[in-house]
């Protein structure tokens, strides 16, 4: 059974930074491209970085140069750091991996 479950979310000032986290059972981080997308309310669901089985990653233009995400193999989680957070990045959060498995999402509220 696969289980993915995020956690870091939290209400942070703009400008600060936030590193979200999902660590995942039943599945490997290390032999599937996973991924981490966002909602907002009342918007789509949209992707904001993704990490390939090679390490490669690709980011959402509008998170370039302040997102990276990374994992960490041996303890089979994923991660979202986020730095110079901004109000609009204001979301739900939710990690996915390859076989379209999501986990329950971590609320990111920017705000002064």
């Amino acid at each position: 059974q696969v289980q993915l479950v995020e956690s870091g979310g939290g209400l942070v000032q703009p400008g600060g930074s936030l590193r979200l986290s999902c660590a995942a059972s039943g599945v490997s981080f290390s032999m599937n491209a996973a991924g981490w997308y966002r909602q907002a309310p009342g918007k789509e669901r949209e992707l904001v970085a993704r990490i390939f089985i090679s390490g490669s990653t690709n980011y959402a233009d509008s998170v370039k140069g302040r997102f990276t995400i990374s994992r960490d193999n041996a303890k089979n989680t994923l991660y979202l750091q986020m730095n110079s957070l901004k109000p609009e990045d204001t979301a739900v959060y939710y990690c996915k991996i390859t076989g379209n498995y999501w986990g329950q999402g971590t609320q990111v509220t920017v705000s002064s």
